[in-house]
């Protein structure tokens, strides 16, 4: 007898049947009922940030003893003794983040950007590679301070991303600023809505989206680079117009609002959720390529992309197969799809389609 059983995004695997149509918080549906479950399919719900769905089960179990999780790349990382010293880092900046950020929309007029600078660039300054510190903040997960630690994930992404760029010493500094304030309307939305972990109404959501706004009328009267500003304002525009709140095309977006909607995305997919661990970067990666060429400024795509791609050469890697290998060559027309050394077998991922990497090793 086929039943109904309701799992995390998390414990889908490819081959299941979706009980039922699939939508976004904005009611935009992203699969119809019955459809497989592939790969594809799976990495897609997570990038639209679906929590759970129904699918059909044979044997009528419920909840997600029928689904064990292996250990993941980034448990083992949460192992090492480099990782405990950052997360205890990582918390005290975040608290101090959270009293300096708190402050701001009641006080906007005393915003001590040197201070706030200090807490996002010390952290930096205290990892180690580009690559563990990206692995770190992969790792971070405090439901009640997500706003901060989101903020704060941000503006340290921005910061590389704006070193990959070449960016002169004021403008790394007005980057992470950027970073650290995209979302200061989000604290004066209620707390209830924010963290709501299902699906907001679409008068929450409406709610949620005015929060671009409200951070651009909190720092309108500060002394601060109008890029910050507009960083709050058009985070969630898109160059190819179909971004909020007033559905900009790209010449009309601020290049700085660009960047942190980059950084803003990519934190999202990639760190862990209450719903779901943390995202292989490859997937992510794969999504910005199918999806996000046209919504995103392509010289700071293309640049964060293969940036990213160039920290994990020579990792390891685990293939939709099961097989795992080491990443040994950057396909630069499909960031996503490197060549793999498993044994003494060379795999270009490009030329192999139904092979793909679904988790670090």
């Amino acid at each position: 007898m086929m039943n109904k059983v309701k799992i995390l995004i998390s414990q889908a695997i490819p081959g299941m049947v979706a009980a039922a149509d699939i939508y976004t918080k904005d009611d935009h549906l992203v699969i119809a009922k019955e459809t497989v479950l592939t790969d594809k399919i799976i990495t897609r719900l997570k990038f639209y940030s679906v929590l759970e769905l129904s699918i059909y089960s044979m044997s009528g179990k419920k909840g997600t003893d029928s689904f064990p999780e292996q250990a993941t790349y980034y448990e083992k990382i949460k192992q090492r003794e480099s990782f405990k010293r950052f997360h205890m880092a990582y918390q005290n900046t975040v608290l101090q983040l959270k009293s300096s950020l708190d402050e701001i929309p009641t006080s906007p007029q005393e915003v001590n950007t040197d201070h706030l600078l200090k807490e996002a660039t010390d952290i930096i300054a205290n990892s180690g590679s580009t690559i563990e510190l990206f692995d770190m903040l992969h790792c971070m997960r405090n439901y009640d301070d997500a706003t901060y630690i989101h903020s704060l994930n941000v503006a340290i992404i921005c910061n590389i991303i704006g070193r990959w760029l070449h960016f002169s010493k004021k403008d790394l500094e007005v980057i992470t600023l950027c970073g650290l304030l995209h979302d200061i309307g989000k604290l004066t939305i209620p707390s209830q809505i924010i963290t709501k972990p299902s699906k907001l109404t679409s008068e929450e959501f409406s709610t949620v989206k005015t929060h671009t706004t409200r951070g651009y009328q909190i720092l309108k009267s500060c002394s601060l680079d109008p890029r910050i500003k507009h960083a709050a304002l058009m985070h969630h525009e898109r160059c190819d117009g179909t971004g909020y709140p007033y559905g900009f095309y790209s010449d009309q977006i601020d290049p700085f609002a660009k960047l942190v909607s980059i950084a803003d995305v990519y934190d999202a997919m990639t760190c862990a959720r209450v719903y779901r661990g943390p995202l292989c970067p490859f997937e992510v990666i794969h999504l910005f390529e199918t999806e996000g060429y046209t919504k995103y400024d392509p010289k700071y795509i293309i640049t964060f992309l293969e940036g990213i791609v160039q920290t994990y050469i020579h990792n390891t890697v685990q293939l939709n197969n099961g097989m795992v290998g080491e990443i040994i060559l950057i396909n630069k027309l499909e960031l996503s799809r490197p060549t793999i050394k498993i044994g003494d077998d060379y795999i270009n991922l490009m030329k192999h389609r139904d092979l793909q990497i679904v988790s670090l090793a």
